[in-house]
């Protein structure tokens, strides 16, 4: 028969051994932030990954913060971009890319941009995957712009300069968009003529795209973006798999998800401003998928 002290040893290294698998360091996290905002705002999910993982190297981006993330969206990917790149060089196993709001379309555009990255895991937190059609957040620059007129502005040579512009996507206007749209277009191959075999690579690559969003966002509209869905002409959402980006494999999307590499995460309840500031979020949602 065991003893009872045995069974306490067995029980005690057990307990040891989740801990170890539980708390042990992931490969290195780059996290990219929002719009109008900085590198602070992302410090409660840098924090809370090296609190539970101790010995994660984290690098959170102070580049284009404030104002300054109002910049062409081609322009922070370069920048951004080559700072990913280097991080990769320094751990050639591999890291893993968190980016928020505005920072997770310009995540999923660096892979796209360098295809030569080694990022394993990318996890997109309430970002326009698909566009924005929505001026709530807007307010503070734009006071009286509507989204029925926003167009006019967004789709000019001077609204092309704004990060917003280059993903702003009025499903009246699409034939603006596709004119004039510097950036979410290309991005998301969907320009006639243009097809960047690149994009795909630098996503289909990806050990893992996790796409997270909710209906209580309030700023993405719609928020089905954060999933890559998006509105028609009629204004009702079509899902990824049902529009072509996906129908078409544009960008990798579908043998993603073909290859069980691509989840979508819905959560309600959950307001834009707390995607990166609520620890739940980070310890459900965030957390499980780095490795």
């Amino acid at each position: 028969m065991t003893s009872k002290n045995s069974v306490i040893q067995i029980y005690l290294f057990l307990i040891n051994l989740i801990f170890y698998n539980e708390a042990k360091s992931y490969h290195a996290v780059v996290i990219i932030h929002g719009v109008l905002t900085g590198s602070e705002s992302m410090e409660l999910i840098s924090n809370r990954i090296k609190e539970m993982h101790p010995g994660t190297p984290v690098y959170n981006t102070i580049r284009f913060a404030g104002w300054s993330s109002l910049k062409p969206m081609w322009k922070q990917v370069e920048e951004i971009g080559m700072d990913v790149l280097s991080i990769g060089v320094a751990f050639p196993e591999g890291i893993n890319l968190i980016g928020y709001s505005q920072g997770g379309l310009l995540a999923r555009a660096i892979l796209q941009r360098f295809p030569m990255h080694n990022v394993r895991n990318f996890i997109s937190l309430s970002s326009p995957q698909a566009g924005q059609y929505g001026t709530r957040f807007l307010r503070l620059i734009f006071p009286d712009l509507a989204c029925e007129t926003a167009y006019e502005l967004f789709y000019s040579r001077l609204g092309q300069y704004t990060s917003v512009g280059n993903y702003w996507n009025d499903p009246h206007h699409q034939e603006f968009y596709y004119k004039y749209s510097k950036f979410l277009p290309y991005v998301n191959n969907e320009i006639n003529g243009f097809n960047n075999s690149d994009y795909k690579i630098g996503l289909t690559k990806l050990k893992r795209i996790i796409l997270i969003g909710g209906p209580n966002d309030g700023v993405i509209t719609p928020w089905e973006s954060s999933h890559f869905g998006y509105y028609d002409n009629n204004n009702t959402v079509i899902d990824m798999r049902d529009r072509d980006i996906y129908k078409f494999d544009r960008i990798g999307l579908k043998t993603l998800d073909k290859q069980g590499k691509l989840k979508t995460i819905t959560v309600p309840g959950i307001s834009h401003t707390e995607w990166h500031t609520n620890i739940s979020i980070v310890d459900q949602f965030l957390l499980p998928y780095l490795d």
